[in-house]
C-alpha cells in the first residue's frame, strides 16, 4: 500500500457571482476604446444673451427696456440727461424767437411710419427742384392727414408758397389753416432774411478767406459777392490766406472798389501777411497780373499808409499805362466800422441762396474757430441733396469728437431733408417758431 503523504486537503473554490447580461446600447464596440466614467465631457451650458455694457456704469435689467405696456407696445426707453460737463444748453437761444426742430427726434423708417415716407418724398422732390411736383403732393397730403400729424404738411406747403412767391396761394391756405387746426397761419414774409440782415436785425456776417483761391474753388467769394449785393456788414477773415490767381485777385478787388465807394461796412482782419506776399510778387514793369495789382491797391487803401499806396500806384500806372486810383481817406470808413461794432454781434456763420454740390470746406475754420458753432440757413432757400449728404460727412468727425454745433433757421423744407439724410445725429436744428 502506498501512503500519499502530499496528499491536499480537499478546499471549496470560490463562488463567483453570476454575471448579468449588460444592455445592448451600452456594450462597447468591438476594438472601440473604453472611456472611464469619470472621464466622460460634461454638457456645455446654454450661452448667456448677448448683453451691452457701459463702462463706469451699472447694468441695468434686461426687462428694463423691453417692458412691454399695458396696449402690448414696447415701452420706450427714458432720455438720457445730457452729458456732465457740456457747455451747451437750449437756454443760450431765445426761447421766444427759436424751437427745437421736430426733426430732431426723427429715425428714418418707411416701414413703420408711412407718414414720414410722405414727407420724405416731398422734401426729396423740392430738393431736385421739383416744385410744382412737392406742391401737388402737399396739397393732397394737407387734405388726408388731420390734427397735428397733418401740421406737418401744412407748414412745409407755407414754405413751399413762400419760396415760389404764390402770395395768393399763400394768403388762402392761411384760411384754410385757421379753419382746419384751429391755430393763427404763418405770415407772409415781405423781405428775405439777407436784407432784414442789411437792416441791422443782427450782428455782421463773418466770411473766411484761406488758402490758395482759385476760380474753380472760390465759394466764399461768392458769398462775399452775394452780402455785398445785400448791403450786409461783413468781416473777412484773412488769417489763413495764402494767396489767389488772378481771376480771384479782379473779383475781390471789384468787390472791396465797391464797398468801398458805396460806404458799406467790410472789416478785413490779419491781412497784413498777404498784403507782403502779394506786394512781394508783383514787379514794377512786367506787364502781367494787372487784377492783382488792383487787390493790391485796394488792400493798401485799407490797411497801409498814403506813401506806400502811392508809390505802388506809380508802378502801376507806368506798368501799364493806365490811370491809378486815388487815395481816399479813410473817415467814412472808419465810421461805419465805429456804427457796425456798436450793434450786437452775433458770430453764426450764414449761409445763403440755394446750396447745390457745395462740399462745405469753409466751414472749417467756422467750426474749428468757435467753441459752439452756430451756421444760420436763414437765407438758404433750397438744399439739394448731394450738399445735404456732404454736409453730414462734414460734420460727423467733429460731432464723434464730442463738438456740439447747431444749425439754426431752415426753412421746414430744408430742416426735414436735414432729417432724411441723418444731419438730424450730427447737429442741433433750430426752427422759428410758427
Amino acid at each position: 500500500m502506498v501512503f500519499s503523504f502530499f496528499k491536499k486537503q480537499d478546499k471549496k473554490m470560490p463562488e463567483r457571482p453570476a454575471a448579468r447580461p449588460r444592455a445592448p446600447d451600452l456594450l462597447p464596440e468591438v476594438n472601440a476604446p473604453v472611456v472611464r466614467v469619470e472621464e466622460q465631457p460634461k454638457p456645455l451650458p446654454e450661452p448667456l444673451p448677448d448683453l451691452e455694457f457701459t463702462p463706469g456704469k451699472p447694468t441695468k435689467p434686461l426687462s428694463a427696456s423691453v417692458a412691454p405696456k399695458p396696449d402690448g407696445k414696447p415701452a420706450t426707453a427714458p432720455q438720457q440727461p445730457p452729458a456732465a460737463g457740456s457747455d451747451f444748453t437750449i437756454d443760450d437761444f431765445d426761447s421766444d424767437d427759436f424751437t427745437e426742430s421736430s426733426v430732431m427726434g426723427i429715425d428714418v423708417n418707411q416701414d413703420d411710419d408711412p407718414l414720414q415716407a410722405c414727407v420724405e418724398q416731398v422734401v426729396v422732390l423740392y430738393a431736385n427742384g421739383q416744385d410744382g411736383a412737392a406742391r401737388s403732393l402737399l396739397e393732397t397730403f394737407v387734405r388726408s392727414y388731420r390734427g397735428s400729424e397733418g401740421r406737418r404738411f401744412w407748414l412745409l406747403l407755407f414754405d413751399l408758397l413762400q419760396a415760389m412767391g404764390d402770395r395768393a396761394a399763400f394768403e388762402k391756405l392761411g384760411a384754410d389753416y385757421a379753419e382746419a387746426c384751429e391755430m393763427s397761419p404763418p405770415t407772409w414774409t415781405q423781405e428775405s432774411p439777407v436784407a432784414k440782415l442789411a437792416a441791422g436785425a443782427v450782428g455782421p456776417r463773418k466770411i473766411f478767406l484761406q488758402g490758395v483761391l482759385t476760380a474753380e474753388g472760390a465759394l466764399p467769394v461768392t458769398e462775399f459777392a452775394k452780402l455785398i449785393e445785400a448791403k450786409a456788414q461783413i468781416v473777412v477773415d484773412c488769417t489763413k490766406l495764402v494767396g489767389c490767381d488772378d481771376e480771384v485777385a479782379g473779383r475781390l478787388a471789384d468787390l472791396l472798389s465797391h464797398a468801398r465807394k458805396s460806404r458799406l461796412s467790410v472789416t478785413l482782419v490779419a491781412v497784413d501777411v498777404f498784403i507782403d506776399r502779394l506786394n512781394n510778387r508783383l514787379v514794377a514793369g512786367e506787364n502781367a497780373h494787372e487784377p492783382s495789382w488792383r487787390l493790391l491797391l485796394e488792400l493798401l487803401q485799407r490797411h497801409g499808409t498814403q506813401d506806400a499806396f502811392e508809390e505802388r500806384a506809380v508802378d502801376f500806372a507806368v506798368t501799364f499805362e493806365l490811370s491809378p486810383p486815388s487815395w481816399e481817406e479813410r473817415k467814412a470808413l472808419a465810421a461805419a466800422a465805429v456804427a457796425a461794432a456798436a450793434r450786437p454781434a452775433d458770430d453764426a456763420h450764414y449761409l445763403s441762396g440755394e446750396l447745390k454740390g457745395c462740399r462745405f470746406d469753409d466751414l472749417i475754420p467756422v467750426i474749428e474757430g468757435n467753441e459752439l458753432p452756430v451756421l444760420d440757413f436763414s437765407g438758404v432757400r433750397r438744399l439739394d441733396f448731394i450738399s445735404a449728404g456732404q454736409l453730414v460727412n462734414r460734420l460727423a468727425p467733429y460731432k464723434a469728437a464730442g463738438r456740439e454745433i447747431v444749425i439754426r433757421s431752415p426753412n421746414h423744407l430744408v430742416a426735414e431733408l436735414m432729417a432724411v439724410v441723418g444731419l438730424n445725429k450730427q447737429a442741433r436744428i433750430l426752427v422759428p417758431k410758427s
